[in-house]
């Protein structure tokens, strides 16, 4: 059973004072924004001086207070490499197991509740195990269909009508995960216009796809290299890299290589990078520019699809690709995803066609408690759609400029990235943390917030990620993804261990 978070475990509580939230039940407007930088703040502009003893320290502190999850770290490296089953679920000193999750917490192994903001590698926009998804699946159970059965239904039918009307799509294909889905997309694409080329983003994560597996790390020359061995030596030619954002880069690729490319793919907000919005005139570019060179362009809404509205957030934009794949949200945290978009190029997948892409989705494609919970999801957020997303876009903005607030207050540079009121003016319940080695640097694309010469990434990715825990709350790139659950008290105790850890810092700046 799950109880509100007691005051932190640590004898002296990192905050004492009152936070203060405006109801977010007012979103709009509510939640004013304002500017955290104050001139008589010096904030950090250098790395941390000694990062490896820092990070020692709390590495000890965090053994000692998760020793359950340490053992059973030990225990599960015996058999799953790395003792996980997903490299985004690794880190270090060993990550935490968890009993339970309801909400906007988790259980650990030893019982301690902490706030999440991974929720499900970002697919739990109503929190964990959600009263609506939770029931639906049970009343699929107790009328006895549930399990597999590898036979159409009428429930896949209608899933598909509604993220169909949804989207705006003529078509839809289902599978299983985002990284097949992004596959089939790109073997779609390169199938209708008879190209191999494709081009992507620099820091673009579309999953362990390989046909897009280049330019997803960086490495001291940038997103320039092939991710993964045991990929065919063509991968380094076939795949094209480009700067996100970079309009004056984009058109170049499309000058030099433009009648070789099959698609143009990107995330709408880079998972990998920041959670970056592109600009309008990135999104438009890459609209004109792939029709203008006979490319199709796919959208990867895995992420971003039903987190900025019901729908993807391209209808934000005013654009429409001309495929686009879904994941995460759509299942309600079930395995589900889609590629959805121009019935001709889809149907490139028919058994009709003489030479077809072997879309055929895997055993569990449209597997029934996967679509009943994805329609429930998308039932719901459609429904709830006028008030849902204002309040989760003001509990968004709120943290993201508290945050900067309370890291400025200690004389910390902080910078969080994951709206962009030009963009996408609703806002939205996305962020990273960034610590910027200047004040005045830009921060527009992967390139900036991946680069230790523009921002200490080892204080982000390791430092804040531990200390954090500390106080009870995970994150991922400092931050993550907010849900519907994330309430006034949630976020007001997020922002005290936020402050607890920046007080730890300014002492040993």
């Amino acid at each position: 059973m799950f109880y509100p978070l007691s005051p932190y475990r640590r004898g002296e509580r990192a905050r004492q004072k009152t936070v203060c939230l405006a109801p977010l039940a007012a979103a709009q407007g509510a939640l004013a924004r304002y500017n955290p930088w104050r001139d008589s703040i010096e904030v950090r502009r250098e790395p941390l001086r000694d990062v490896e003893t820092f990070l020692k320290h709390l590495y000890q502190e965090y053994e000692d207070q998760y020793p359950r999850s340490r053992a059973a770290h030990e225990e599960a490296k015996r058999l799953l490499v790395d003792g996980v089953s997903h490299g985004a679920r690794l880190f270090a000193p060993f990550p935490f197991r968890i009993t339970a999750a309801r909400g906007p917490y988790v259980k650990e192994l030893g019982g301690a509740q902490i706030i999440d903001y991974w929720q499900g590698h970002y697919a739990n926009i109503l929190g964990h195990n959600p009263p609506v998804i939770v029931e639906a699946l049970q009343a699929e159970l107790e009328r006895g269909f549930g399990l597999q059965t590898g036979i159409p239904d009428e429930g896949q039918t209608a899933f598909a009508a509604t993220l169909a009307k949804a989207t705006g799509a003529e078509k839809v294909r289902l599978t299983t995960s985002g990284t097949l889905a992004t596959m089939y997309a790109i073997m779609l694409a390169r199938a209708f216009t008879g190209r191999n080329a494709v081009l992507k983003v620099g820091g673009g994560w579309h999953g362990a796809n390989p046909l897009a597996l280049k330019g997803v790390a960086r490495t001291a020359e940038g997103f320039t290299a092939v991710d993964s061995t045991g990929l065919p030596k063509s991968a380094e030619e076939e795949i094209l890299v480009t700067r996100f954002n970079d309009v004056e880069a984009l058109e170049e690729v499309f000058r030099r290589r433009g009648e070789e490319i099959a698609c143009f793919i990107f995330e709408p907000c880079p998972g990998g990078g920041g959670f970056i919005p592109a600009t309008k005139a990135f999104m438009g570019a890459a609209r004109e520019l792939t029709r203008r060179y006979g490319a199709l362009l796919i959208l990867d809404e895995v992420i971003t699809g039903f987190r900025f509205c019901a729908s993807g957030v391209q209808r934000l934009y005013g654009v429409q690709a001309d495929l686009s794949t879904f994941g995460k949200i759509i299942g309600g945290g079930m395995p589900v995803s889609a590629v959805v978009g121009r019935a001709d190029v889809l149907e490139r997948a028919s058994e009709s066609v003489p030479k077809r892409v072997w879309f055929n989705g895997g055993t569990f494609a449209a597997h029934p408690l996967s679509v009943r919970a994805g329609q429930a999801m998308l039932d719901y957020l459609i429904a709830h759609e006028d008030t849902l997303y204002p309040a989760l876009a003001a509990k968004g903005d709120w943290l993201r400029r508290n945050i900067e607030r309370v890291f400025a207050d200690r004389g910390i540079l902080a910078r969080c990235t994951g709206d962009d009121a030009e963009a996408i003016p609703a806002g939205g319940s996305l962020g990273w943390v960034n610590f910027p080695l200047r004040e005045d640097v830009p921060l527009t694309a992967p390139e900036d917030v991946t680069d230790p010469s523009v921002c200490d990434v080892a204080l982000r990715e390791k430092a804040l990620k531990i200390g954090l825990l500390l106080e009870g709350v995970n994150v991922v790139h400092g931050l993550g993804a907010i849900s519907l659950e994330h309430s006034e008290e949630v976020l007001a105790r997020t922002l005290e261990a936020y402050d607890a850890f920046a007080k730890r810092l300014s002492r040993e700046g």
